[in-house]
């Protein structure tokens, strides 16, 4: 089912998986590739896009996991991770000649600028791949909720999801054949229904925002761009 394109001013989020190919951890040099380009087709067709990326490739699951590390220690770990796959994002994007600059949200000297708000959407407007690394900087919150945050603080259009399914279902399709899929869905049914879309806080945030959200699967060659253009691609979440 067709609908209308999103806004020209988009965030992607992806996972740090994303990265990793099959391995699961770290970052596989072919996968980046393919990465690059998807970003690169969304570019080229004329939309400006802001990132954030998880860390689950490097590090993940801290706590219970880890029992002499901490929820907020294992979450400053996590927030970490992300900025390794923001600097490798960023340097993979500006080789193949898609301008990008990566921010963190903590202080971290000379390894990447601080971002705010109005420097992140500076770079957007100017055509460049702003890449918010770096979580919400603050323990307990998800790299979904940063994504949402950071889509409304720098007045971006919609998000757009890429993970590895295909979009939403009403159950876990790895486990239910049977799973139906859900091409549109409001977030107060996706609340009433508790569907795993995001966690709690970030499609809260996106509800009262009014951000259209777009979950697609990362492994199909131009999902992203299918999405944004309107095209059917996986499952949109509307206000």
């Amino acid at each position: 089912m067709d609908s209308d394109p999103l806004p020209k001013s988009t965030l992607l989020k992806l996972s740090g998986e994303a990265l990793s190919g099959g391995r699961g951890l770290g970052i596989d040099a072919t996968t980046l590739d393919y990465v690059v380009s998807e970003i690169g087709s969304v570019v080229r067709a004329g939309w400006r896009v802001a990132i954030v990326v998880g860390g689950g490739n490097f590090f993940r699951g801290a706590a219970g996991a880890l029992k002499d590390v901490s929820r907020v220690r294992g979450d400053a770990v996590g927030m970490l991770a992300t900025l390794m796959n923001s600097l490798v994002l960023e340097s993979a994007l500006n080789a193949a000649g898609i301008r990008a600059v990566a921010f963190s949200s903590f202080t971290v000297g000379q390894i990447m600028p601080a971002y705010s708000p109005a420097q992140a959407r500076a770079a957007i407007m100017d055509g460049q791949v702003a890449i918010l690394g770096g979580g919400t900087g603050n323990p307990y919150f998800t790299t979904d909720t940063a994504a949402v945050l950071r889509a409304l603080e720098c007045g971006l259009g919609a998000v757009v999801k890429a993970t590895k399914v295909d979009g939403i279902y009403d159950r876990d399709p790895a486990k239910d054949p049977d799973a139906r899929f859900i091409p549109e869905i409001t977030y107060d049914e996706v609340l009433e229904q508790g569907l795993g879309v995001m966690d709690l806080t970030a499609i809260t945030m996106a509800r009262d925002g009014r951000l259209p959200l777009v979950v697609v699967d990362m492994n199909r060659p131009g999902a992203m761009l299918r999405a944004l253009e309107g095209q059917g691609e996986g499952s949109r979440v509307i206000p």
